[in-house]
C-alpha cells in the first residue's frame, strides 16, 4: 500500500456535487499540483479542514470546488486523505479523476478504501462487511443491524469465543508438551464444559443465519393470479406508489415488474406478474413464462382471487401450483358484491380479505406477510447478530470441528486430535472477523465492493 489511489465516490450522474477521494502516501502532495487557492499549499494545511479554489492544470480550469484534508491516521484508510467536492455531474467529476490519475494516481479497486481500512487496523472484516450492508439497506431494521455491526458489536462477540478457544487450547498444548502429566478429571471436565459453551454460542450466531438473508437481500414475493383480478393495483398499494398499470382491461401486465417495500423492518421483493391464461400473441406468452418462472422461484406466494366472482378452474390451477410453497390466498375487491365462495378444501387454506382499491384488510395482509417471512416466528431483537452467508458458512465449519472435539473429550482418542480440532474451530472463527483470512479471501470479499468505497 505505498501507492496512492483515487475514485469517484460518489453515483455517476448529474446531482448536487459529486466526490473525488483520494488516499495514500502522495495524496497531498498530489493537491498540491492540481488545487489553486489563496489559502496556500495542501501539504500545509491542517487535518480536517475544507478549502475553496479551482482544480486544474497547466491554466486550465476544470471546476470551482472545495477540498478537504484528512491527514493519517484519522481517516477512513488511516493514510493521508483528500476528498474533492465538485459540482455534480458525469463530466466533471471524470475530468477531475483523469487528471488526478495523470498527477500520480492509480484507479482504485472495487471496495479498496475499505480493504486498506482493513489492513490499516481501522475495521475489522465483520466491520467492512457492515459498510456494505450499510450502504444496500433496504429497511430500517436492515440499517440498524448494519450499524449495531460496523460499531463492532459481532467482533465483539466472536473474540470473546476465540480468547475462549484459545486458552482452552493453551491448556490441552501444555499436556501434549509435558505428556508425563495426566489430564486429571475434574480438569477434563472443565474443558469440555469449555468448549461446549463455545459451540452452544456458535450455533447461537448460526440461529441468526435466516434472518440475516432475510434483512440483507429480502423476501420474494409473486403475486400471481387470473388477468384482471387486481394484481397490479395490489402491488401499487403494497408499496405506496402507481407502479404498476391499472386498467379494467385484462392483460395489461405483459412482463414481471419487481418493487421493494419494507414492511415491518422487512423488505420484501414484491414481484407483480402477468396474468396466467392461455395466451393470445408472442409478447403475452414470454410475459406469462415469466410469470411461471417468477411464482416457482419465490419463497411466497400470493394466490390473488377475484371475490367479486366465482373460482373456477384457472383460479385452482394456480392454488394448486403455489403448493408447497409459503402461500397466501388474497381474495381481493371486497368492496363490491361478494360472490367467491371457498370449497372446504380451499377454506383450509390462510387467506386475508382485501380491498386494494379503498386499502381495506391491507394492513392484516402486511401482517400476514411478515409471520410467513419469519415462518410464523417473530425476528430477533438482537439485530447485532443478523450474519451474512460467509459467516455463516465458517460457523458452521467451527461447529463441525467443536462436535468431533467434544466426541473426542468423550473417548479414548488421542490428546492430539482434541488440539488439531480446536486449531480448526480457532482459524474458522478466526476468518469471521479477518484474523486468519487469507489474501484470496480478502480479494473476494472486497471485489463485491463498489469503486470508490
Amino acid at each position: 500500500m505505498d501507492d496512492t489511489i483515487a475514485a469517484i465516490s460518489t453515483p455517476i450522474g448529474e446531482g448536487g456535487i459529486a466526490i473525488i477521494r483520494v488516499s495514500g502516501p502522495d495524496a497531498l502532495a498530489l493537491g498540491n499540483r492540481i488545487f489553486h487557492t489563496r489559502d496556500g499549499r495542501v501539504s500545509e494545511f491542517p487535518s480536517h479542514t475544507l478549502h475553496f479554489g479551482t482544480i486544474g492544470r497547466n491554466g486550465e480550469m476544470i471546476d470551482q470546488v472545495m477540498l478537504g484534508v484528512m491527514r493519517a491516521p484519522r481517516t477512513y484508510t488511516k493514510e493521508d486523505t483528500i476528498e474533492i467536492n465538485c459540482h455534480g455531474g458525469i463530466l466533471t467529476a471524470r475530468k477531475i479523476l483523469a487528471l488526478c490519475l495523470q498527477s500520480g494516481a492509480r484507479l482504485a479497486e472495487p471496495g479498496e478504501f475499505t480493504k486498506r481500512a482493513f489492513l490499516n487496523g481501522r475495521l475489522d472484516l465483520t466491520q467492512a462487511e457492515a459498510v456494505m450492508d450499510l450502504i444496500r439497506a433496504k429497511s430500517d431494521r436492515a440499517h440498524a443491524a448494519a450499524v449495531h455491526e460496523l460499531e463492532g458489536h459481532l467482533s465483539a462477540k466472536i473474540d470473546q469465543a476465540r480468547e475462549k478457544l484459545i486458552t482452552i487450547l493453551a491448556h490441552i498444548e501444555a499436556y501434549i508438551d509435558f505428556p508425563e502429566d495426566d489430564i486429571a478429571t475434574e480438569t477434563r471436565e472443565t474443558l469440555l464444559r469449555d468448549t461446549e459453551a463455545v459451540l452452544s454460542f456458535v450455533r447461537s450466531l448460526l440461529a441468526t443465519a435466516r434472518e440475516g438473508k432475510i434483512l440483507r437481500e429480502g423476501i420474494s414475493v409473486a403475486i400471481v393470479g387470473r388477468p384482471n383480478v387486481g394484481k397490479s393495483s395490489l402491488l401499487n398499494a403494497l408499496i405506496g406508489t402507481d407502479r404498476s398499470i391499472v386498467t379494467s382491461v385484462p392483460g395489461t401486465t405483459r412482463d414481471t415488474i419487481e418493487e421493494t417495500a419494507s414492511i415491518s423492518g422487512v423488505p420484501f421483493r414484491l414481484t407483480d406478474t402477468a396474468g396466467i391464461r392461455s395466451t393470445r400473441g408472442a409478447a403475452e406468452k414470454i410475459g406469462v413464462e415469466r410469470s411461471r418462472k417468477a411464482l416457482d422461484s419465490s419463497e411466497i406466494v400470493l394466490v390473488v382471487l377475484d371475490s367479486s366472482k366465482q373460482l373456477n378452474a384457472a383460479d385452482r390451477e394456480l392454488i394448486k401450483h403455489s403448493h408447497g410453497k409459503h402461500a397466501l390466498l388474497v381474495l381481493n375487491k371486497i368492496d363490491l358484491p361478494s360472490r367467491l365462495r371457498l370449497p372446504d378444501d380451499l377454506a383450509k387454506i390462510e387467506n386475508v380479505k382485501v380491498s386494494a382499491a379503498n386499502g381495506t384488510g391491507l394492513n392484516t395482509l402486511r401482517d400476514q406477510l411478515v409471520k410467513l417471512a419469519y415462518s410464523g416466528k417473530v425476528g430477533t431483537t438482537d439485530v447485532d447478530v443478523a450474519i451474512n452467508e460467509r459467516q455463516k458458512a465458517l460457523l458452521e465449519s467451527s461447529d463441525k470441528y467443536l462436535t468431533e472435539c467434544i466426541q473426542c473429550f468423550s473417548s479414548d482418542k488421542p490428546i492430539e486430535i482434541i488440539a488439531q480440532q480446536l486449531r480448526r474451530s480457532l482459524n474458522a472463527i478466526g476468518e469471521i472477523t479477518g484474523k486468519t483470512a487469507t489474501e484470496d479471501v480478502l480479494s473476494k470479499i472486497f471485489s463485491t465492493f463498489c469503486i470508490g468505497k
